[in-house]
């Protein structure tokens, strides 16, 4: 293997092993809410929490230029250091208490180290294959989200396992970040100011680029964070005459792994090589007429029989972060050498906050509509983000996006 190869193979094992953290206590909520019947509220402060927690550290992180001031290497591990302290000491927490919440946003807040920092050390080799790079960043980001589905499949009687795996899986990101080497693109450390974070919005290209990025987020967080809810509700009344109430939780897991994880994976990857050739915007205002359509659809499927809703879903996880990587790699390409890791951060803060609405709206939605309407309001954001992209690929400065390939 070629030294490119080594150094994105290794950064790419570390983005998902630090990201497993991000929905290690979500995908419990099940479980939890069997032992501790904790309330929707609580719930949803699970994800919401690290979501809030990664706001404030972009925020932070935007504002201060720390993501580039510093080497890159050197924030990633401190960042999952943190992370794994936070996530490994929920086992020493009562899960109905607010302190768990607290180091929920604490875990967040040091993932603002991790995701906008990998995507700039990978589009530090970046050489035509913009696209695929970051894809291949945000697959490992989206199979880390998932992974906890699949360990709570095989330790749902003792939900402390996940928790456990998760962390120390999380800390050996902590020590092989410092073996990725930089690309030749990689820009030297700079003095900043706070005011050139602003650009991600006054430059109307970034703007445009940043509000097709909100359109697919006001729809991604929420379709994860409930997803395995869904199909948790729907196979314990589908399945239940045929097999146990455990069986059908069991199923619903590994289901939920298999779209947001592989059905993510190969979203990212694919998504990524088919917009370096066919063009960005292509790309995300396909995908997200996909995922909208899903989103619309996927609640009348609620109660048919479970294959046909998990081959549903599956198109759904795929379509839902096939276009993600593409909004970051049209950021990275769109700024300047020296400020990606601040626009990628100012971007990525803007699209966490908005998921916050969206996370906590799904509780009151299943409670108001049911689950036969509840994701259908998530498809509002497709909508917006095409007509964004689709004014991007006007706009004459998409001329260098992914070499012209609009």
């Amino acid at each position: 293997m070629n030294k490119k190869a080594v150094a994105l193979a290794l950064l790419t094992y570390c983005e998902l092993a630090a990201m497993a953290l991000w929905f290690s206590a979500t995908a419990l909520i099940p479980a939890l809410s069997a032992e501790f019947d904790i309330s929707g509220a609580q719930a949803s402060l699970l994800t919401s929490a690290v979501q809030a927690g990664f706001v404030a550290g972009t925020l932070l992180s935007a504002f201060s230029g720390v993501a580039d001031a510093f080497d890159p290497r050197r924030m990633f591990m401190v960042s999952a250091l943190i992370a794994t302290a936070a996530n490994a000491a929920i086992l020493l927490s009562d899960p109905t208490s607010f302190g768990i919440i607290i180091l929920r946003f604490l875990t967040g807040v040091a993932m603002a180290g991790i995701y906008p920092i990998g995507m700039k050390m990978a589009t530090s080799w970046a050489r035509g294959d913009t696209g695929l790079l970051v894809g291949l960043l945000v697959g490992a980001l989206t199979l880390g989200s998932a992974s906890p589905h699949l360990i709570n499949s095989f330790f749902l009687v003792d939900w402390r396992a996940t928790i456990a795996a998760a962390s120390a899986v999380a800390l050996t990101s902590a020590i092989l970040i410092n073996f990725v080497a930089l690309g030749p693109g990689a820009a030297a450390p700079r003095r900043f100011h706070w005011r050139s974070a602003l650009a991600a919005w006054t430059e109307q290209p970034l703007r445009l680029a940043n509000l097709g990025y909100l359109g697919h987020m006001w729809e991604l967080y929420a379709m994860w964070a409930w997803l395995g809810v869904f199909l948790d509700a729907s196979f314990r009344m589908t399945m239940g005459s045929a097999i146990t109430g455990g069986d059908a939780a069991i199923w619903a897991r590994i289901a939920t792994f298999t779209v947001i994880g592989v059905g993510g994976i190969a979203g990212s990857i694919l998504g990524g090589w088919a917009a370096d050739r066919a063009g960005r915007t292509t790309v995300t205002m396909a995908a997200l007429a996909v995922s909208g359509l899903c989103a619309l659809g996927v609640g009348f499927l609620f109660s048919p029989p479970p294959l046909v809703l998990f081959l549903v879903c599956l198109v759904w996880g795929f379509a839902v972060i096939a276009d993600s990587a593409q909004f970051s790699a049209a950021i990275a390409e769109l700024s300047r050498p020296d400020m990606v890791g601040t626009m990628l951060t100012v971007q990525t803060s803007a699209g966490f906050l908005l998921t916050l609405i969206t996370i906590h709206l799904m509780p009151g939605l299943v409670e108001l509509v049911g689950w036969r309407y509840a994701f259908a309001g998530l498809a509002l954001g497709p909508v917006c983000g095409i007509i964004a992209m689709g004014r991007l690929r006007a706009h004459p400065a998409s001329a260098a996006i992914a070499g012209g390939r609009r």
